[in-house]
């Protein structure tokens, strides 16, 4: 991965060079002959990355070229620091003005002295270059845009991919459905890459199965997992689809205690628990006994890699279920599926492709990667394709499946240009368990420096370009996605991961800090501290950091210091992450890290950010999201390169509680508009001075976000005014002072044409008539709204709305979906809609609703007419909802039952003594008092709201 090194210094040197920077005579003309020198080597370092492992010569020659490229970026931003720091510290006076040039000269003298030494060390590489091949950089190195849908075509090993599922997927199910009444476990093995979780989710996500297995849960175990930790999650996860808040006991619960409370949470239910990833015996008999064999037909889902495991699993009771290697037809089925996008294989290249299908074995994984690897070749060029074949047959010995595995995703890692390998490495950084933020993730490699700009576009949009090309590779997976289609979470296969780690770790990309034992390398310049410091500290490591991050930390960071932590070598800090730390007090050494780009302090209890924070010129990312942070100094209105400022929290309490969410004030003079570099703002209260901060807003026109609490009615002209300004918003949240406050938002001549979201909590005197020219819009939240006239009217010609939700939206009796409306609405949640007495779907409304939500809409009692035309609805969820429409769909007896019967899932919770009944349509009987009201609901509830 050298070329990425060179490439990420090639950048920087060139903007040096550009920049107006007094660089001492000479030294202009060395930073110009190292960029010419290391643009010669770059030709061959993408070669060199393939060879490396087998060549001690190339491996070592890699090497100094990685390693003068840090030592030239140390220099770059050491000089960068210095006269950021004398800029700091210069005056009007004289005296200080003498002494300010007198230090400018040192630092100039510095970078050239060290300029000097790296040039002679780029001499020497020059002249011991290894000749490795003669030709290359021709047809090699030349890529095609992938064309593939990152929508369609995300998931690494989706059910398109498993090609032959149907009879695993219902052989699985025949499993979870039989009649044996005791606990059945069912493991899963294979080798890594057959696609045992992939198999087990799509039976896990079946609607059948989720019906018949009301109480269920997915644990992701790995091979290095915490029991507690796991116990927790699996409480949590319990408890969320009980719809009871887990008690806040539990985040000091022992083991003991933890399988306790989780046996009687189970004791009286038939469940299902899926167990994803395990690696040790001793994890299943660590949690077997947490799971009662309750005699009510209950099952686990367990996979594994070992088959000793899945043996021992299940030999109470249960069945094994292995998973094979794909037969020669349907592994090219699926190899022309991921490599020509469904197309066949053109004539000229069918040999050299079926040569290529051999060495993956059958694996699924294997295919799956060189074919994301080869979509982006010249199908023209069949000599691309031999050469793809002739380096990869020689990289594969002898029969190891999971050798061969790993020099399979070698080569798809190998084929990535410079900035994708970059990003796919600092991967390395997250725990093996951690499903990774889209959009934190987004941040950090801005901040790393690994987004290239392109005209036309911000780093935001390339960075998530990048994100969807190494989705359309296969070489990440999606997590989960939110109702309108994006990616929340994403993650990378474990066998990748493996592969990814060891390059990291062999190019000292990152170091990882989860052991005590960890074998610390020469220099640090990414840490990752995982779940204690005490495997950092005392250790004779030279620290160099450029990132540091920190994950499940179990220690108190009360008198946190990062000076403490590596003595020296931090002050060149671009990322510092302390998300979920506990935390309590800012830490004052952080705004000496002039260089820093990106600041979280998310899930801390950090309560106040310091004036000094002005001092970070250079932050982009400021997260303080679900912090205690309730105001801002005035000073913030400096950080002028600032883009994502991100501070709010939640109150858990309900979700239908008008002030749940609470945001931010600063000072009403600060001139907000002074940061013009801001794209997502929120939530900022705008109750003091909220005049002049709307006028304010409308110099912010690279806004993609903006939150705002607290919004009075005599400030809507204002905020008009400057939303016509916002040419570039994609997502408006407006929150009232009351919820009978009015949100004058009306008069808005040109609306921003990119919105998709739209957010307005308060009472709305007629329904923005500006909102019906959103094309783009995909989501759409209403609250307290109260309007008199139909909403319906002014939202079903819009093409691309995917998800609409009301929570006290209309006071009229009768909502009326007509035909053709809402094309592309997939879900619809109606609540607390005091006055409506009925529902009305003609038939072509809604198409393609998947899921329905009614709740507390306590005059509804007609089941909705027309209901039944809704042919792709998978979920319909009641909740306290009047007996006579719960009794009308009764499938014994209700009259209504026909209008729902082709719908997979259909549930009604209500409140009865103190606790959530919940009943299906096939019985209406009560299933348990503590049980649940909808996942459904859950959709509705405030932290999904508002993703950023």
């Amino acid at each position: 991965m050298a070329d990425s090194s060179v490439s990420f210094l090639l950048d920087k040197l060139t903007s040096l060079l550009q920049e107006e920077v007094n660089l001492q005579k000479g030294v202009r003309e060395d930073v110009e002959y190292i960029k010419d020198e290391l643009e010669c080597h770059k030709a061959i370092l993408r070669l060199a990355d393939a060879l490396e492992d087998k060549d001690p010569e190339v491996k070592t020659w890699v090497k100094r070229v990685r390693d003068i490229c840090h030592d030239m970026e140390d220099a770059i931003d050491e000089f960068n620091l210095r006269l950021v720091d004398q800029h700091r510290q210069g005056n009007n006076f004289s005296f200080h003005k003498v002494v300010f040039a007198l230090k400018t000269i040192i630092a100039r003298h510095r970078i050239g002295s060290d300029i000097q030494g790296i040039k002679s060390k780029v001499d020497n590489i020059s002249q011991g270059r290894p000749n490795i091949i003669s030709g290359i950089g021709s047809s090699s190195s030349r890529r095609l845009s992938s064309s593939l849908d990152s929508q369609g075509d995300a998931l690494l090993l989706e059910e398109a991919d498993l090609v032959g599922v149907d009879k695993p997927k219902k052989q699985l199910s025949d499993l979870l459905f039989n009649e044996e009444p005791g606990r059945a476990v069912i493991p899963i093995y294979g080798m890594g890459g057959l696609g045992k979780t992939t198999l087990a989710k799509q039976v896990y996500d079946d609607p059948k199965v989720k019906k018949r297995f009301r109480i269920h849960a997915w644990v992701t175990v790995s091979q290095s997992f915490k029991l507690e930790e796991l116990l927790k999650d699996l409480v949590q996860q319990l408890h969320n689809v009980i719809g009871k808040p887990a008690p806040e006991a539990v985040g000091q619960m022992k083991s003991d205690k933890l399988k306790e409370v989780i046996k009687n949470l189970l004791q009286q239910s038939r469940y299902l628990i899926v167990l994803d990833d395990v690696w040790h015996v001793k994890m299943w008999d660590s949690l077997k006994l947490a799971l009662p064999n309750n005699n009510r037909g209950s099952r686990v889902m367990l996979t594994t890699r070992k088959k000793d495991i899945a043996l021992y699993s299940c030999a109470e009771l249960g069945k094994d279920f292995s998973l094979e290697f794909l037969p020669e037809e349907e592994a090219w089925s699926l190899f022309c599926r991921k490599t020509f996008q469904g197309n066949p294989c053109p004539p000229h290249l069918e040999e050299v492709c079926r040569n290529i299908l051999k060495m993956c074995g059958g694996l699924p994984l294997a295919i799956v990667a060189i074919g994301g690897a080869l979509a982006t070749r010249n199908r023209a060029n069949i000599e691309e394709w031999q050469m793809v074949c002739r380096s990869f047959g020689s990289e594969i010995k002898g029969n190891d499946k999971l050798e061969d595995m790993k020099k399979v995703l070698s080569l798809s890692f190998n084929e990535l240009p410079y900035y994708l390998k970059s990003c796919l490495l600092y991967l390395s950084i997250f725990p093996e368990f951690h499903a990774i933020e889209h959009m934190r993730l987004i941040r950090l490699w801005i901040a790393e420096g690994f987004v290239n700009g392109e005209d036309g576009k911000t780093l935001e949009e390339v960075a998530d370009s990048y994100l969807n090309e190494l989705l359309n590779r296969s070489l990440l997976q999606v997590v989960t996605k939110t109702s309108d289609g994006r990616m929340k979470n994403c993650r990378m296969h474990d066998l990748l991961r493996e592969i990814v780690n060891l390059k990291s770790k062999d190019q000292n990309f990152a170091t990882i800090a989860k052991e005590q034992d960890i074998i610390w390398p020469d220099k640090v310049r990414r840490l990752s501290i995982i779940n204690t410091l005490h495997n950092v500290r005392q250790n004779l490591t030279t620290f160099q950091l450029r990132s540091l991050l920190m994950f499940a930390l179990s220690d108190s960071l009360e008198n946190f210091s990062i000076h403490a932590l590596c003595s020296t070598g931090y002050k060149l800090l671009r990322v510092l992450d302390l998300q979920d730390a506990a935390l309590e007090v800012f830490p004052a050494e952080i705004v000496n890290l002039y260089l820093l780009k990106y600041l979280s302090l998310k899930n801390t209890k950090v309560k106040n950010i310091p004036s000094s924070i002005k001092k970070l010129k250079h932050l982009e990312t400021l997260d303080l999201k679900h912090s205690y942070i309730t105001e801002l100094p005035v000073e913030i209105v400096e950080l002028q390169r600032l883009r994502h400022l991100l501070v709010y929290r939640y109150e858990i309490e309900s979700y239908a509680y008008f002030h749940s969410r609470h945001g931010f004030k600063v000072a009403a003079a600060a001139p907000i508009g002074r940061m013009q570099s801001l794209q997502k703002l929120c939530f900022i209260e705008a109750d003091q001075g909220s005049k002049t901060l709307m006028i304010e807003l409308g110099k912010l026109t690279q806004l993609r976000r903006l939150g705002i609490r607290k919004m009075r009615q005599e400030d809507g002209a204002a905020l008009c005014s400057s939303i016509e300004k916002m040419i570039n918003l994609r997502s408006l949240s407006i929150t009232a002072t009351e919820d009978d406050e009015i949100i004058d938002i009306h008069n808005i001549s040109k609306p921003p044409q990119f919105l998709q979201q739209l957010y307005l909590s308060g009472h709305l005197e007629n329904f923005p008539h500006w909102i019906s020219s959103l094309t783009n819009l995909v989501r759409v939240f209403l609250k307290w709204s109260r309007l008199k006239e139909d909403p319906l009217v002014h939202l079903q010609d819009l093409p691309n709305l995917r998800h609409v939700e009301f929570l006290q939206v209309y006071v009229g009796d009768t909502l009326h979906f007509k035909a053709k409306g809402f094309p592309s609405l997939k879900v619809l949640g109606l609540d607390d809609l005091e006055g409506l007495k009925s529902m009305i779907v003609d038939e072509g409304a809604m198409p393609g609703l998947k899921k329905l939500i009614i709740q507390r809409c306590n005059s509804f009692k007609q089941v909705p007419l027309g209901i039944e035309h809704l042919t792709k609805l998978k979920t319909i969820e009641f909740f306290d909802m009047p007996k006579e429409l719960i009794t009308a769909l009764r499938q014994k007896g209700g009259e209504d039952y026909w209008r729902v019967q082709h719908v997979p899932v259909v549930y009604s919770a209500y409140w009865r003594d103190g606790g959530w009944a919940v009943s299906s349509v096939e019985t209406f009987g009560e299933i348990e008092s503590d049980s649940t009201p909808s996942a459904a609901r859950r959709s509705l509830e405030l932290p999904t709201l508002w993703k950023v």
